[in-house]
């Protein structure tokens, strides 16, 4: 017994299990109520649990050959032959470091906000299905991202709960004396240290550092406290070690790194580092050590407005780095400033952009959507003389996302490795009919009553009696049309866009013959007050009488909330005013479900779009109309397009009771869009088209 409960364990460690439906249904069967209170997280779960209690529950439930199977599972994954081995070479050693702000795993790692950490961890999950000799580096937030709760208002609080480091699934990163890895970096006046965790993605090492250690002032140690939290020196100093510090874990690990990925901007400081040791390692002066690190950098851009990028003054960028860039790189303070100087040397301008400075120091730059390149290389306008910029379009890690009841008809139909069958999804109308529409019927039950536990948990959380508690058995229907809004509440986004012409919507809502439901949910950044406005504005529709149960909003939309929405929902609305989406990624994650699209053509619907694929709403290009037109002309694009061609065809119904028009589109779109849109496509993408190819 022993033995199985160190198994148990060992898988608990490494984030595998995160997409491995087995472990995820194990760790549930050992105890539901347990799993949840955990936040799905197993090593909370199995340090936490009576272990005589958990001998006995697996002895009861027979669960023995499930560990055992579950294990050998775990540990064949690791060591089989991949795509790089078979493509590339093999090699222990890593060679690709990946930098990013934030990590987006699962739900009990609260190291991500959004999208980009979302993107960040499919890229290290994918990266490690391929087996890339790749590592990734990141930040380790003491509270991470905020925990929402939406008031008696309708009004957005933030809540920022600790994480609790020694019973995460990370572990402190040790040296062979099991001494604690410590690197530092020298801010104004004073060395900071930062100490290491250890976050094991399959075959893939995520180091995440922070500065909570008692060698650091008290004020020292907050620098990593909350992910994009304080002002703009705690994010410039926040910067300085996620770049300058990642750089130097590596020296301090002593890794040969032949390629360096910055996914975003906020890593950029890490081009200074390779610089230094460059020129100290080769005895070069600086332009010479830049044109060699030039040869390695890849730079990823996710934001097609120059508002989205980190921007800082001249006199920060000064108090920061004017040690730095005399004492080790031997030059002025001016001089390293123009590395991030939007105006090329205009000795007027005093804003240091790291879009910039990663743009000066990488040769390899890409857009997230082919939309995306497009806008961004209209936006730099990059000199004929060097690279231009590429572009190489977002996915998602298609098993983190797929239901279980979605993996286990690919597994009946294909292979129990559907994962790493690359034609599988040409393959998907071979399906039939009836167990398609079984699979979005069972995906939707269990959408609607995760829905209804989770506003009756809200409703218990402020007080409410039990006949309003029972009026939660009547939120949603499994059987009505479900769309679905979940994301950032950017403005840009246009959350409240469906409601714009509130009785043309009520009528669709109220049509009984052919009803319609929205689940909407989301956060707005603690300081975005446009985007707070937003929810607030849909929290009043959802306790509208004609709305009531009918529109929902669901609290603290994480990952664990994501996944059953892209599982349920029959349509996967998303509505940003065109060219601002740079991709956009969480309309993808439905597709291997049997969910479809109806969007805006911007980002990655810009490319995936066809009739047979989803559905489009109509955008209007011009320029001399107004924006507020532009919103008037965009929603009546999208009520017609509801009205007229989404609901008739989803109520369409053959003698069976089957949708068969419907299901034609979801097998479609399954098939011309499930394999290209993933994290496999896009990891192996850069892999060829950039890592590879670094000098």
């Amino acid at each position: 017994m022993n033995n199985l409960i160190l198994m148990l364990k060992e898988v608990a460690i490494n984030i595998h299990w995160s997409w491995n439906k087995d472990a995820v249904e194990l760790f549930n069967e050992i105890n539901p109520d347990f799993w949840n209170w955990s936040g799905h997280n197993p090593v909370k779960l199995l340090n936490e649990i009576n272990q005589n209690y958990l001998e006995f529950i697996i002895e009861k439930k027979n669960l023995g050959s499930r560990v055992l199977s579950l294990y050998a599972e775990y540990k064949n994954y690791l060591k089989r032959d991949t795509y790089f081995d078979k493509k590339y070479f093999k090699t222990e050693s890593p060679i690709i470091a990946y930098f990013s702000a934030e990590y987006g795993l699962t739900e009990c790692l609260k190291t991500y906000s959004g999208g980009l950490g979302v993107l960040s961890g499919d890229h290290l999950k994918s990266s490690s299905d391929l087996g890339l000799p790749l590592i990734g580096i990141g930040l380790a937030y003491q509270y991470g991202y905020f925990t929402q709760v939406i008031n008696r208002e309708g009004w957005q609080t933030e809540n920022y709960e600790l994480n609790e480091f020694n019973h995460l699934p990370i572990s402190l990163l040790r040296d062979e004396n099991y001494i604690p890895v410590k690197v530092s970096v020298n801010l104004p006046g004073r060395t900071v240290w930062l100490q290491v965790w250890t976050v094991k993605v399959g075959r893939v090492n995520l180091y995440l550092m922070d500065t909570f250690i008692a060698e650091n002032s008290v004020d020292d140690r907050r620098i990593t406290d909350i992910l994009y939290g304080g002002d703009e020196e705690k994010r410039m100093m926040q910067e300085i070690i996620l770049g300058i510090g990642g750089i130097r874990l590596i020296e301090k690990l002593g890794l040969d790194i032949k390629a360096y990925h910055l996914n975003e901007g906020h890593s950029a400081f890490l081009c200074f580092e390779r610089i230094k040791n460059y020129m100290k390692k080769y005895n070069v002066s600086y332009s010479e050590a830049k044109k060699k690190c030039y040869n390695s950098n890849i730079f990823t851009t996710h934001t097609p407005v120059p508002a989205g990028i980190d921007i800082f003054t001249k006199d920060l960028f000064v108090k920061y780095f004017k040690s730095y860039a005399e004492n080790e790189l031997g030059m002025s303070v001016d001089e390293l400033f123009y590395e991030g100087d939007l105006n090329k040397g205009d000795n007027n301008n005093q804003k240091f952009n790291m879009a910039y400075l990663a743009i000066n120091n990488s040769n390899f730059i890409n857009g997230v959507s082919k939309l995306h390149g497009e806008v961004s290389r209209k936006m730099w306008e990059l000199p004929k003389s060097r690279t231009q910029i590429d572009h190489i379009t977002n996915g998602v890690h298609t098993a983190s996302y797929v239901s279980s009841y979605t993996s286990n008809l690919l597994r009946k139909y294909f292979t129990d490795n559907w994962l790493y069958e690359e034609d599988i999804w040409k393959r998907f109308p071979e399906i039939s009919d009836e167990e398609i529409w079984t699979l979005r019927l069972l995906n939707k039950f269990k959408l609607v009553n995760f829905c209804r536990e989770r506003i009756k948990e809200k409703w218990i959380f402020l007080g409410a009696d039990k006949v309003k508690l029972n009026e939660a058995d009547s939120i949603l229907n499994p059987e009505t049309l479900t769309i679905g809004f979940a994301r950032r509440f950017a403005t840009y986004k246009r959350g409240t866009l469906i409601f714009r012409d509130l009785d043309r919507l009520k009528k669709i809502v109220k049509n009984t013959s052919m009803p319609v439901q929205f689940i909407f949910s989301g956060k707005a950044h603690p300081k975005d007050e446009g985007g707070k406005n937003l929810i607030s504005e849909i929290i009043s529709y959802t306790r509208d009488n004609d709305l009531k149960n009918k529109v929902v909003f669901l609290d603290n939309y994480d990952i664990n909330v994501a996944r059953h929405l892209v599982e349920g929902c029959d349509i996967w609305l998303n509505n940003p005013r065109r060219p601002q989406e740079a991709s956009g990624t969480s309309g993808m994650k439905i597709i291997a479900n049997g969910g479809l699209n109806l969007s805006i053509l911007d980002g990655w619907w810009d490319e995936a779009y066809m009739p047979e694929n989803g559905w489009k709403i109509d955008s209007v290009m011009d320029d001399s109309v107004s924006q507020e037109d532009k919103d008037k002309l965009e929603a009546m694009s999208l009520y017609d397009t509801l009205e007229k061609e989404i609901i008739p065809l989803y109520y369409l119904r053959n003698s069976k009771g089957v949708p068969e028009e419907w299901i034609k589109k979801i097998k479609s779109s399954v098939k011309n869009l499930a394999g290209f849109f993933s994290t496999q496509r896009m990891v192996k993408d850069y892999c060829d088209k950039f890592y590879m190819k670094v000098k």
